[in-house]
């Protein structure tokens, strides 16, 4: 038990990943039989999370930006390029999954195919996205009603100023219980794990698995087209700045996101790389780093598009433009209340899935691998935060010229412990 307990949670997860294929290959089809109960626990409650963590991360997200004149405008410019960029990266993704179709041959033990709904049009859709009864969207689980809904709240506890404080204060009460919630269902993350893979490699054999080579690929692949264009071009443009010389400036806060996964904790290192190699003023860094370590996901929006087609690749579901778009949007706008902590990707996932009435059952498999992908997005994240740090500070005219001097990646590692 203390050597497991030693073992950090992507860790845990891969040993279970690994007892979980060859416990199938031993048991056949029976792993389904005495192994499947513990996947499907595991994504009831990821499920029992989903609406609760979503609803209360995002008030917590909007009321966050609160804050008088300069700031207030300097968190409306950082908050409208998050969004922005976030829509590229999920379209990115979604391309780069239609490309190399990563689903394709792969199948979801026990997942069945959702009945076909007709389309009901653009703005039908539109309209739909306003709950006439928020307490029914959220017994039903009409996403992105819960999100607009939530949206109101945070702005409305915003305007009311300071007789909102207690509601605030609940909402952010409420967000840290959840946030423990899901690190207790995360850490039975190991478990659910073992049994779905058990449950798979019982069911189809080994080489089912050959296929997460692909979503890998697709992942990494859209992850630096998205850098490099985006976020590159996006820093050249309106940064005003070489894009070699930028990601020169950042490529330590870069090495430490890509090692340790954590966009929080790179965050002293990404502060100090955009202060003192890109120039940016302490006073816009200070700001707009925090916010975006907290709701600038746009490598999570890429894995997000390429998951979800991986899904519905899977399962032989072919997505309508109306779902496209509501993966789109749903990622978009949920990237602002992604909580910062382990297993949020995962439930970020399952989120967008339900949007789309995809099942479930994919996320535990993709958790076995969500390290590897994990290591893309965070660097992603972080990159995308100090283009908005530099778009930011430069339409505030608070950009010094600085020396082209890069932190060695070894010292921005002593720096962030």
């Amino acid at each position: 038990m203390k050597l497991w307990n030693s073992l950090s949670l992507w860790q845990q997860i891969l040993v279970g990943l690994i007892l979980g294929v060859t416990a199938g290959l031993a048991l056949g089809e029976q792993a389904g039989v005495w192994l499947k109960p513990l996947g499907t626990l595991f994504i009831n409650m990821i499920k029992m999370l989903i609406v609760p963590l979503i609803f209360v991360s995002l008030v917590c997200g909007i009321t966050s930006m609160k804050d008088p004149a300069r700031m207030g405008r300097i968190g409306l410019k950082a908050f409208f390029i998050f969004l922005l960029t976030t829509a590229f990266a999920i379209t990115f993704g979604l391309v780069i999954g239609t490309v190399i179709q990563p689903g394709i041959g792969f199948e979801i033990a026990g997942a069945t195919a959702p009945p076909v709904r007709e389309n009901p049009g653009p703005l039908a859709t539109l309209l739909g996205i306003v709950p006439t009864n928020p307490f029914s969207a959220f017994a039903t689980g009409k996403v992105l009603q819960i999100i607009f809904f939530a949206i109101f709240v945070g702005v409305s506890i915003n305007l009311v100023g300071e007789k909102a404080d207690p509601l605030k204060k609940i909402f952010e009460s409420a967000a840290d219980v959840i946030y423990k919630m899901t690190a207790i269902v995360m850490a039975f993350a190991p478990v659910g794990v073992f049994g779905l893979m058990a449950w798979v490699a019982g069911k189809f054999g080994v080489d089912v698995l050959v296929s997460f080579s692909k979503i890998i690929f697709a992942v990494y692949l859209a992850a630096i087209i998205h850098a490099v264009v985006v976020l590159g071009g996006l820093a050249g443009i309106f940064g005003r700045i070489n894009p070699f010389r930028f990601f020169k400036g950042i490529s330590a806060a870069q090495a430490v996101a890509f090692s340790t996964t954590s966009s929080s904790g790179t965050l002293p290192v990404t502060m100090r790389c955009v202060q003192d190699n890109l120039g940016v003023s302490k006073s816009v860094s200070s700001f707009v780093l925090p916010l975006g370590a907290t709701i600038n996901m746009d490598g999570t929006a890429i894995y997000m598009g390429v998951a979800v087609l991986f899904v519905a690749q899977a399962m032989g579901v072919d997505l309508t433009m109306a779902q496209y778009a509501t993966v789109i949007l749903t990622s978009t706008l949920a990237s602002i209340g992604t909580a910062g902590i382990p297993g949020a990707g995962l439930i970020m996932l399952s989120l967008v899935l339900t949007s789309v009435n995809l099942p479930l059952e994919a996320v535990a498999i993709i958790a076995g691998i969500d390290r590897i992908l994990d290591m893309a997005r965070t660097t992603v994240n972080v990159t995308g935060d100090a283009m908005v740090s530099l778009v930011v500070a430069r339409s505030e005219g608070e950009v010094s010229d600085v020396k082209d001097v890069g932190i060695h990646p070894a010292e921005a590692l002593k720096s962030s412990a």
